[in-house]
């Protein structure tokens, strides 16, 4: 491992294979602010680096290769983070790990109690992360095995258990101390039972709030920890010298209060809103709980000769046959081999109707069987699978931070040094103007304030909505790649869609074939040519021709946007739109063109097929609208969105199309660099645009779009390129979608506003500042119990988005 500290950095590139480009990125290293010196090592594929000492110059520099479209190989982890108590921790945390050598980017969520972390290999490693938060007294779980999740499940329950023990034993020492402090403070030795009561509360109880706060104190930060600690030992320490020297304040004529309740019973509450917050948290992440659930922990194996054998589902290997019985969870991916059932997709895709699975249907784990007993092969194992792929996409996805959530993290990372300096403020003030009993009273305001500050609403108000936002549409079908574009979709006013696979079934199927020779007389030709092409009309043809024997194919061409080029027996064949046959001069009998419009004016597409001369054949295929199309657009339309299809396909089938669909905007011929085109006039015209689509020609039109929206059962290029994924492709899922991202972006408000009013409101009432109008002091444990009340709200009020409807 490389010696950061000498601020000689290497930087292992991908994609920099020729001097040419390794003097791109020498050129971009040079507008990095911070590099002192640099070189490209073309055979080892590395940039050498040398810092100023700077740690930010490193994701600068990361960034900048980036940009130029070249890659630096990182690290992408989510680890799991212990021992946080409030947001200011998750603050604190971040700012750790962000400044250790070789982390490109990290991201805390205390929320979920997660870090995503990004780095490069070589200069740092997860064990040198963890060791740098342990120093502070959080901690990193960086096992990654099987044994490793259940081990943090255990530490989960066992730190819930343990947090409901000492609520319970706070609330129980704390009930009689408030009694004695209220009704029998006269009664011999009160002070001395009281104390005997607190100090149980304080220092075995509230032992932990010292402990970290002392942590913090090591590394000159401060936490919610530091507010309980300052707060409840001030009180503490307070009352034990007036219950030792009373005389002190007798000789000044003062009154000696003891506050011994006050510090027990905010301990008390701050326990119990930690018990309700953690147990409202964890509902917040049910959803991603019910996915991780789906997945059974054994399956039966068919070995050969029949032998069937239970096996743990990490040793399932692809190509294995496995046995589903009724009632029971597909494991992971696979294609039927036998057998016929229907099976329940509906935690996966949203779809309540159960689909019908026999040989050749392809199945997914988390899926449960229903009637019938099916046979699988197991195609995708392990982190392959369509589950795994969804509960990592929740899991990014609930851990990424929207924007509104970096101006919150700038003031919980300075928000407890504020409180405390209020605080000092607040006691001088009641010292200097309080008058005859200004030390108490101005001691307890300063108490008061500390306590009633709360940093962890503020942290909540967020992370929590976008956890249940995304859980949300995780259940009904719709996976978000992160915050960034729930809370975009919101301000969606124009929805572009494709039309094959989008609007339309994207199962086309061939109607008509018209042979200008003999009928069939070169279907053999068509049949192999076609069979080279991946598009869903190629494939049309191919299973309508399958009865054909194959032909040699000696060359391929694939024409973006127009069809194929082949060469069999030394003459070239076209497969393609009339703007292929036109390019290459093709003559269109005045036959083929009049069948060409009558099928066109029926929604079909016309595929011409020609050799060097002259249309040998014409196809006519059809891709029937979705039931749901015609609703789907109406809906987008009745919430003030502008909706528009573009096609590749011919003008009458698109016109058609359209129609049936009630849509008035449509462009058909369209090729994808056009679609991205038109993509980026409505974006200059001021307009938050949404793609929907589902091939690989729709990729980057998808990635141009503000929020791109993928068909779940489209292509892999397509899902990736998008923000947003409709697993089960139906098209009235875009309306849930930004709606859902409609309430979670209120509740996000909602949670902001009573978090930031609450602090505005509550620490000038805790200083006093009402005193002077109406005699006004807040008592201690009121603000204690009040400071519980907002995290608790907080996250209760997010909990609402999972009764919503969609």
């Amino acid at each position: 491992m490389q010696d950061y500290n000498s601020n000689h950095i290497s930087l292992p590139l991908e994609g920099v294979d020729s001097e040419h480009c390794a003097l791109i990125v020498d050129k971009g290293l040079n507008k990095v602010d911070g590099i002192v010196n640099h070189h490209v090592e073309l055979n080892n594929k590395q940039a050498i680096i040398e810092t100023n000492g700077d740690l930010a110059v490193l994701p600068q520099a990361v960034k900048a290769i980036r940009d130029l479209g070249y890659n630096v190989v990182t690290v992408k982890k989510h680890y799991p983070v212990l021992n946080m108590s409030c947001a200011s921790c998750a603050a604190s945390s971040q700012s750790i790990l962000e400044n250790q050598p070789g982390v490109v980017k990290a991201e805390v969520n205390y929320a979920n109690a997660s870090a995503a972390i990004e780095y490069i290999p070589g200069i740092t490693d997860p064990g040198k992360l963890k060791s740098a938060l342990q120093s502070v007294g959080y901690d990193l779980m960086t096992d990654e095995s099987e044994e490793s999740k259940d081990e943090l499940e255990n530490i989960q329950q066992k730190r819930l258990q343990t947090l409901k023990t000492k609520t319970i034993a706070a609330v129980l020492l704390s009930a009689p101390l408030m009694v004695t402090g209220m009704f029998f403070m006269d009664m011999p030795y009160a002070n001395y039972i009281m104390w005997a009561l607190a100090t149980p509360v304080v220092l075995w109880i509230g032992r932990d709030f010292f402990v970290n706060a002392w942590k913090q104190l090591k590394h000159r930060s401060a936490n919610m920890d530091t507010l309980v600690a300052l707060s409840t030992g001030v009180a503490y320490i307070f009352s034990i010298f007036n219950t030792l020297f009373p005389e002190f304040w007798h000789k000044r004529d003062l009154h000696p209060h003891v506050y011994f309740e006050a510090a027990a019973v905010v301990i008390a509450f701050i326990l119990l809103g930690k018990l309700l917050e953690e147990k409202a948290k964890n509902n917040t992440s049910s959803a991603l709980k019910k996915l991780i659930g789906l997945q059974p922990k054994t399956v039966t194996v068919i070995h050969h000769g029949g032998h069937q054998a239970q096996v743990p589902l990490a040793e399932v290997k692809k190509g294995d046959i496995i046995l589903v019985k009724p009632g029971e969870k597909i494991a992971v991916d696979g294609m039927v081999t036998s057998g016929s059932s229907y099976v329940d997709e509906s935690l996966i895709s949203g779809e309540p109707i159960p689909v019908e699975k026999k040989k050749e249907s392809k199945v997914f784990a988390g899926t449960i069987n229903q009637k019938g007993s099916l046979e699988f092969k197991a195609e995708k194992v392990g982190g392959d699978t369509l589950l795994a792929q969804i509960i990592q996409m929740v899991k990014d996805a609930q851990g990424s931070r929207a924007p509104v959530q970096k101006l919150v993290d700038k003031i919980a990372a300075i928000f407890v040094p504020i409180v405390i300096g209020i605080a000092v403020i607040t006691f001088i003030t009641w010292l200097v103007l309080g008058g005859h009993n200004g030390f108490t009273q101005g001691l307890m305001a300063m108490v008061t304030v500390l306590i009633i500050a709360c940093p962890c609403a503020l942290g909540l108000a967020t992370p929590t909505a976008i956890m249940v936002g995304v859980g949300k549409g995780a259940a009904n079908g719709i996976l978000i790649k992160d915050a960034e574009s729930l809370e975009l979709s919101k301000n969606i006013n124009v929805v572009v869609l494709d039309k094959t696979g989008t609007l339309t079934e994207g199962r086309p199927v061939v109607t008509d074939i018209y042979w200008m020779d003999e009928p069939g007389t070169h279907a053999d030709i068509l049949y192999s040519i076609e069979k080279k092409s991946e598009h869903p009309l190629a494939e049309a043809i191919v299973h309508h021709l399958r009865e054909q024997k194959g032909v040699a194919v000696d060359k391929f061409e694939n024409i973006t946007g127009q069809g194929i080029k082949a060469t069999v027996n030394d003459r070239t064949w076209l497969a393609g739109n009339k703007a292929l046959m036109y390019q290459y001069g093709i003559d269109i009998s005045l036959k083929v063109e009049q069948a060409a419009i009558q099928w066109e004016t029926s929604a079909r597409t016309v595929i011409y097929f020609s050799d060097e001369q002259t249309v040998k054949a014409i196809v006519g295929i059809a891709d029937k609208i979705k039931p749901t199309s015609g609703q789907a657009v109406h809906q987008l339309k009745q919430n003030g969105i502008e909706v528009y299809m573009l096609t590749g396909d011919n003008e009458a089938t698109a016109k058609a199309i359209a129609k049936e669909a009630g849509i008035s905007h449509y462009k058909a011929n369209v090729l994808p660099d056009q679609k991205l085109e038109f993509i980026q006039q409505l974006q200059q015209q001021g307009k938050t645009v949404a793609m929907v689509g589902d091939g690989v020609n729709d990729s980057a039109a998808l990635a141009q779009s503000d929020v791109g929206i993928a068909m779940g059962k489209g292509s892999d290029i397509a899902i990736e390129s998008a923000k947003m994924t409709i697993v089960s492709g139906d098209l009235a899922k875009v309306s849930e979608a930004i709606r859902l991202s409609r309430k979670t972006v209120s509740t996000i408000r909602q949670n902001l506003f009573w978090a930031f009013i609450y602090n505005i409101i509550g620490i000038p009432i805790a200083a006093g500042v009402l005193y002077p109008v109406n005699g006004f002091l807040l008592d201690p444990m009121i603000a204690g119990a009040a400071m519980a009340l907002s995290s608790i709200s907080v996250v209760s009020n997010s909990l609402r988005l999972k009764w919503s409807s969609l």
